[in-house]
């Protein structure tokens, strides 16, 4: 077997490491606990060590010493001298204690001395500025498609009326990917047995529940991603710098030295086409497409924005390669400035950003520039900054031509380049919706589409190009030595047009 990516490394191994370098204080984070004890009954026992766990609710088992705060816990541990592993469980309920995480640091010395070290399991562990440095922390990613198809395994020989076959549990086993291992044994028991066998109705069903189970969380969704960038308008030299990076993901880039791409942001004018171009890398590469929400991962009023970023970012991994779509990325960040402790959250997503090593590409667009914090621009958190600008006059006649077709229209059949002319101020989207208000008024006469409807629709369309003059320049004069240019003609976010 080949040896895994740097992203996907055993977490029980680490921790056999950990534990056998001398580590006393270990934060794993998961959000599957029953995995995370079986990783570290394995990671103990391997270390000559004993697992024993401790709870609010319970203590510490088996005898149940030291129920309710963390300073009674480490009091009951304190009673036992042999080698062993102690688990604190839900830790984030009680690393708020001053005087347990007091008697916690007190205790390492004497932990060392007894080969004895403390873990503590969450699924989201912001440790106490006093402990940061002394303890190593481990996260328990959401399981791989080897491990799922090991445990779908077990599920069909134990199943009454035999097995199934390789290839179907392999399928099973992507289409569940992103989910925990518990959610994803019982959404595979529950589509086996509404199928009666292992086939793509099967896969079908995973995929579906999936998309059910993700809902859960209010910062994270799957998207199709629709059409390619065949169907975008303009924006050439986007396209080529995309069309560039399509065949980078594979092991032969990595065998010749190239990098995986980590992303891009699209910066510019709004309805231009920044997010349609972010769903159609996902549809151009064939990737799965997720959007992460990060205003509501901040304004849910049930979980905390850290978790909900945490458990975003653990699917987008489990599913790489895969396309993270991070719509007007600047409300998320105008979403912590009533919400001081929210600056470490993002200041955690940054480092996510910067440092994550999962084929996930990060696709971010955002219309206002004054917005976003200084440390999201530098270099390292993307691979490049684009600008995208109102269309030119040959990227506005693609652009009708793009929608005239998709309506069933031969785009030949109508004067492209005097209607571009007329629609010089237009964006993207406004194009969209003149191809709309004609059709509508020929519709409405009981007549084929003419020339005179599409012109008659930009002469009423207000562009916001009218009501935003002064940002849209501020914005292009930001851009001009900023950001690189979306549209291989520069015109546009060069000076700045009177017309």
């Amino acid at each position: 077997m080949s040896a895994k990516p740097a992203h996907l490394e055993d977490p029980s191994r680490e921790l056999e490491l950990q534990l056998k370098a001398g580590w006393r204080l270990i934060a794993l984070e998961s959000f599957e606990e029953d995995r995370a004890l079986r990783l570290l009954e394995r990671a103990a026992k391997a270390a000559g060590r004993e697992l024993r766990t401790w709870s609010l609710a319970a203590g510490l088992a088996p005898d149940g010493a030291g129920p309710g705060s963390l300073d009674a816990a480490l009091r009951a541990m304190a009673t036992w001298d042999e080698p062993a592993l102690f688990v604190i469980l839900d830790a984030h309920r009680v690393l708020d204690e001053a005087d347990g995480v007091r008697r916690l640091r007190d205790s390492l010395a004497r932990l060392g001395k007894q080969r004895q070290s403390v873990v503590l399991l969450g699924p989201v562990l912001p440790l106490p500025v006093e402990l940061e440095r002394e303890a190593a922390r481990v996260r328990l990613p959401l399981p791989d498609a080897e491990e799922l198809e090991r445990l779908f395994a077990r599920v069909a020989e134990s199943a009454k009326g035999g097995g199934g076959n390789e290839d179907a549990l392999e399928s099973c086993a992507r289409a569940a990917l992103g989910l925990t291992a518990g959610e994803a044994v019982r959404v595979f028991r529950q589509a086996w047995l509404a199928e009666g066998r292992l086939d793509e109705a099967v896969v079908d069903r995973i995929v579906g529940a999936k998309r059910e189970a993700l809902r859960r969380s209010p910062a994270l969704s799957f998207h199709d991603s629709g059409t390619g960038l065949g169907c975008v308008g303009g924006l050439g030299e986007l396209k080529r710098w995309l069309r560039e990076r399509r065949r980078a993901f594979g092991e032969e880039a990595r065998q010749f030295g190239l990098p995986a791409p980590r992303g891009l942001l699209l910066l510019g004018v709004q309805g231009c086409g920044k997010s349609l171009c972010a769903k159609a890398i996902a549809r151009e590469w064939r990737f799965p497409l997720l959007r992460l929400d990060l205003a509501a991962a901040f304004g849910h009023p049930e979980q905390s924005p850290e978790l909900a970023i945490r458990e975003a970012t653990a699917v987008a991994e489990s599913l790489a390669p895969v396309v993270l779509w991070i719509d007007e990325i600047e409300k998320g960040f105008a979403a912590t400035e009533s919400d001081p402790s929210a600056h470490r959250v993002f200041g955690s997503f940054l480092t996510w950003l910067s440092e994550e090593r999962a084929p996930v590409f990060v696709a971010a667009t955002a219309n206002d520039v004054t917005a976003l914090p200084p440390e999201l621009l530098r270099r390292g958190r993307f691979d490049e900054l684009f600008f995208v600008d109102l269309p030119t006059p040959a990227e506005r006649a693609e652009i009708l031509a793009i929608h005239l077709e998709k309506r069933g229209r031969d785009p030949k059949q109508f004067p492209l380049d005097e209607l571009a002319d007329a629609a010089q101020r237009l964006s993207g989207a406004e194009l969209e919706q003149v191809v709309a208000a004609g059709l509508y008024t020929a519709f409405d006469d009981g007549r084929e589409l003419s020339d005179n409807d599409l012109a008659n629709a930009i002469q009423e369309t207000v562009p916001l190009y009218e009501t935003y003059e002064e940002r849209i320049k501020e914005l292009r004069d930001w851009a001009r030595t900023r950001a690189r240019p979306a549209t291989l003609d520069g015109r546009m976010v060069g000076l700045f047009d009177p017309r």
